[in-house]
């Protein structure tokens, strides 16, 4: 069997920036254990298979990391816009446990809509504590969020550029750990670990600002802001807060394109 690929680095202007993911479009769903072998056969962060869709959505989407499938990937749905959308102004996206996902054009981007994931103070000592940062404090979803998340407050840019967390204690709890601070040349700045889903840190990711939008729009005191998280891939992405969504912002890259054989 021979399946399309496409490898898109996504929340990126330029070849080897911002998340790459893999977007295989397929015509009928393969069982789950195929889409999990392919996934861990790309290795990359998400895999994006989608199948076309009819009524309120153009394709299904569904992601998988090389562990496991996942309930919410905000760049994998962005990498999949941009290899779908063609011609149209936007492409919407029906999942399975993150409703219809919206991705459209923006200028010379796109722009994507997802579920905001409002949070509320709350101690996660052992969280901070494995990121080193024991006095550091936290946030965790108030919502139902597609991912329970964990947001880390820190002081500046730089003491999150600085944490070199303990992997095998982050990775005992099933949650996204963003810690996040002030940013130097945009108005937030973050990282994101996910070990307990075989990512111990991810390059750019839409499901952490989905948090971050309320998180700093309250914080800021306006709706929209510029975001970058400091990754050694880096990327940026602007925030908007509109309601119960946040509306995230970029440009994508492709920079495979191929066939995988089955």
């Amino acid at each position: 069997m021979k399946l399309p690929f496409v490898q898109i680095d996504a929340f990126a202007d330029r070849p080897f920036g911002g998340n790459p993911a893999a977007v295989m479009p397929l015509d009928a769903w393969l069982p789950d254990d195929v889409l999990q072998a392919i996934a861990l056969e790309n290795n990359l962060s998400e895999t994006a298979f989608t199948i076309p869709a009819e009524g309120d959505a153009d394709y299904e989407l569904r992601w998988f990391t090389p562990a496991c499938e996942v309930a919410l990937c905000g760049h994998a749905t962005f990498a999949s816009g941009h290899h779908l959308i063609g011609d149209r102004e936007r492409v919407r996206f029906r999942t399975r446990k993150a409703g219809v996902l919206t991705v459209r054009r923006a200028g010379d981007g796109y722009a994507m809509e997802l579920p905001a994931t409002f949070m509320s103070p709350q101690p996660r000592p052992e969280i901070a504590a494995a990121l080193g940062v024991p006095d550091a404090p936290t946030w965790a979803s108030a919502t139902d969020a597609a991912e329970e998340t964990v947001i880390v407050l820190l002081k500046d840019e730089a003491a999150v550029r600085a944490l070199e967390p303990d992997f095998r204690a982050l990775g005992r709890h099933h949650v996204m750990v963003v810690p996040t601070a002030p940013g130097t040349n945009t108005d937030v700045v973050s990282r994101v670990f996910v070990p307990s889903f075989g990512i111990d840190e991810d390059p750019v990711t839409g499901s952490a600002h989905a948090a971050l939008a309320p998180f700093w729009a309250e914080r800021l005191g306006r709706p929209s802001f510029t975001a970058f998280q400091a990754s050694a891939r880096g990327g940026r992405v602007d925030c908007t807060l509109a309601g119960d969504r946040a509306v995230l912002g970029g440009r994508s890259v492709t920079v495979i394109e191929g066939s995988f054989f089955l």
